[in-house]
């Protein structure tokens, strides 16, 4: 399995595959498929991909240990560049959308209501992680400290379902919202097991 995941056509053909939401969506807004409220619709919808695509890349490390499939961590870097992809989107489209791309008037709703405020830390936070996912940052900052800016990846998976379920509170609706918090819950629950695990392995050796 390790060897067919591995061929050189799997990584473009999940590349593609990660683009088809986008594409979708910019389909239907060309062809006024997104409902009523077509703005609120995108706006959403993107959020709800971010979502999504944070659950798949905290995913993967779990899914490499349990199936042995070593050929995953070849995927994680490129995943978690479309979480930041379809966040930025996101953020795109509210600001667009919601404020006619006015900083003023986003600068000022992300004082006034929280769940924006917040919205606005998570994504600030994957901007980091998406400028140092490369190679020459890696080199740049060195390993260590790399891997522990990275674990804020922990902390903008927390903040992500505060926004959503912040967003909901007003429609009194958190249905979806106790999903991804116990998707993202219990992905960030193994990696707390695992440290714990590990720890103990290393004082009894």
């Amino acid at each position: 399995m390790n060897r067919w995941l591995g061929h050189s056509v799997v990584k473009p053909l999940l590349f593609l595959l990660c683009l088809l939401p986008a594409a979708w969506l910019l389909w239907a807004a060309v062809n006024d498929q997104l409902g009523a409220n077509p703005a609120e619709a995108l706006i959403r919808s993107l959020g709800d991909w971010t979502l999504r695509f944070l659950v798949v890349v905290l995913a993967v490390t779990p899914l490499r240990v349990t199936t042995g499939l070593s050929v995953l961590a070849r995927w994680r870097r490129m995943l978690g560049l479309f979480v930041f992809f379809y966040a930025g989107l996101h953020l795109l489209a509210y600001a667009w959308f919601d404020q006619g791309l006015e900083l003023a008037a986003v600068v000022d709703d992300v004082i006034k209501r929280p769940f924006i405020l917040v919205g606005m830390l998570a994504w600030c936070l994957l901007l980091v992680l998406a400028s140092t996912s490369f190679n020459a940052a890696i080199r740049a900052i060195g390993a260590r400290r790399w891997q522990l800016i990275h674990r804020a990846v922990y902390l903008i998976a927390g903040l992500a379902v505060l926004h959503f379920f912040w967003m909901r509170s007003g429609k009194n609706d958190y249905a979806e919202v106790a999903v991804y918090a116990a998707m993202l819950g219990s992905l960030l629950a193994w990696r707390v097991w695992r440290q714990i695990q590990g720890s103990r392995l290393s004082k009894r050796i």
